[in-house]
């Protein structure tokens, strides 16, 4: 199989390029092949139909599995707002955070976990599987993506959790406005 950046090689129209330009952290070549790898597994294991990763700032980062019919920048600056709203609702109950958010539609649903508190696996999934299966088989992945990233942060020198990002800290100032905190 041919490497990514290798001359004549492009990625299958339903996985996004080689992972770059998300927030303050850069990506090599085997970082991008190992988190398309255990994104694909997962897939392959759960039978969910798309699989993500949203950074914390709205950007995606990198897509495995079938081609989302939506807009995926709209999408990912929608995840990451729905992901910042959720931390606040988290504390209001006396939670440090929810680690993890599911959203169910008749015929669509979707998982979202935390990944080394920097970034977002969102799973899109139908009928073709279950939410237990998802959860069964998303631990394992998100414990591998955590070790992926985690070894870029550290490696980059912005392993400190959390996003310094003007985007997100004007979203939660407004989130706070609106719940009066």
């Amino acid at each position: 199989m041919p490497r990514p950046f290798s001359s004549g090689w492009s990625p299958p129209w339903h996985e996004s390029p080689p992972l770059t330009g998300a927030s303050s952290w850069s990506f090599r070549e085997e970082d991008s092949l190992r988190i398309h790898d255990i994104l694909r597994g997962f897939l392959g294991e759960t039978n969910a139909r798309t699989a993500l990763i949203v950074d914390r700032a709205g950007q995606l980062v990198a897509t495995v599995g079938e081609a989302p019919v939506f807009d995926p920048t709209a999408f990912a600056s929608l995840t990451a707002a729905d992901f910042s709203a959720n931390d606040q609702l988290a504390r209001m109950l006396g939670e440090a955070e929810f680690g993890a958010l599911f959203h169910q539609g008749e015929r669509e649903s979707m998982y979202l976990a935390d990944v080394a508190r920097r970034v977002i696996l969102v799973v899109l999934f139908d009928n073709r599987t279950t939410l237990g299966l998802v959860k069964l088989r998303v631990k394992p992945a998100v414990g591998q993506l955590n070790q992926v990233f985690t070894e870029m942060f550290d490696r980059d020198g912005t392993s400190a959790p959390g996003v310094e990002s003007a985007f997100l800290g004007e979203a939660e100032d407004e989130i706070d406005k609106l719940f009066g905190s």
